[in-house]
């Protein structure tokens, strides 16, 4: 009995030797924590010393200052001369309201000076526009990335090199087929359609997308065709779905684009009652009171401001993918 418990002793022993061998080390969190630490220009321990910390926050704290201040900065005086009187304007333009706030500014600018009209105007234009860049972009970025076919190669080739033309070379023939559509066969001046149909030929959102298409997980898109999915229904409820974070940039650039675009409208839209603000902006502002000229321009930014604020988090945020492929 005596050799038997003793050989089963030290078998115990020897079976715990191995375990141990073959159990995975665990690292202390301090020494794993101590790189991710370190990773910046400072490490923990340069932070630790009051004249560092001191000062490096000082220098986080007037970077900050001055960007918010070099951003913001112009936006927050165009709003105050918005409502302020043109002699405050004129004498004292950094001073705080010395005679009170206009407010009859912006009802001036909406009304006296047709701004409402005008901000119709760009409204119809730059959601034309955004409709355009859209279908184009998806679309070409669906079939260069998605489809492929064999001659993907030669027209991803194709956009690439109009990249390379400056955008002036290209505005006389642009204007002769908008004047004189070859199917159509009526001029489109003086219609909306001459600013739409040309905003969609965009080669930098079809390589934009198209890029995008391609970081996005082949198997999803090899099962969707296994469950019967045809291009069709594959474009339209897996691929689109997958990329509101591109399709939310390019609506960002589409929009203010399109709300800043001056040159093209003012040849192709010569009807005064059809131009953006971005066309009549420059021609009233010889005519119109200076205070009443901030409030227009003040509500002319309200659009791409709100746009920004709505789509900020699409630049950040991933494709939310991390459940769609396991393994």
């Amino acid at each position: 009995m005596t050799n038997i418990s003793s050989a089963e002793v030290e078998a115990s022993s020897v079976a715990a030797e191995v375990e141990t061998q073959r159990a995975p080390r665990r690292r202390r969190p301090g020494k794993a924590s101590a790189p991710q630490a370190d990773r910046g220009a400072l490490s923990s321990a340069d932070w630790r010393r009051p004249g560092v910390k001191y000062t490096w926050t000082t220098m986080h704290v007037v970077m900050a200052v001055i960007l918010v201040v070099w951003g913001l900065g112009p936006i927050l005086l165009l709003a105050k001369w918005a409502i302020t009187p043109t002699m405050d304007i004129n004498a004292h333009p950094l001073g705080w309201f010395p005679n009170g706030v206009a407010w009859s500014n912006l009802d001036a600018a909406w009304n006296d000076i047709e701004i409402s009209k005008y901000f119709v105007n760009t409204l119809i234009v730059a959601a034309g526009s955004w409709v355009s860049q859209m279908i184009v972009a998806t679309t070409g970025g669906y079939v260069l990335s998605v489809l492929r076919p064999k001659w993907a190669k030669y027209v991803n080739g194709a956009v690439l090199a109009t990249l390379f033309v400056p955008a002036v070379v290209l505005l006389v023939p642009l204007y002769l087929v908008i004047l004189h559509p070859p199917v159509i066969g009526h001029s489109l001046i003086n219609s909306f359609w001459a600013v739409w149909l040309p905003a969609g030929a965009s080669a930098f959102n079809v390589v934009l997308v198209a890029r995008f298409f391609d970081s996005l997980p082949r198997e999803v898109f090899e099962a969707a065709r296994v469950d019967g999915a045809g291009p069709f229904r594959l474009f339209w409820s897996i691929v689109l779905p997958m990329s509101k974070p591109i399709l939310g940039v390019v609506s960002v650039f589409a929009v203010i684009a399109s709300w800043k675009d001056f040159l093209w409208p003012l040849l192709v839209l010569r009807d005064p009652d059809k131009q953006p603000l971005s066309v009549r902006l420059p021609a009233i502002a010889q005519s119109s009171d200076v205070g009443e000229l901030m409030a227009a321009l003040a509500i002319s930014t309200l659009i791409p401001i709100v746009l920004f604020l709505v789509f900020q988090r699409m630049f950040l945020r991933g494709a939310g993918l991390g459940g769609a492929v396991k393994g």
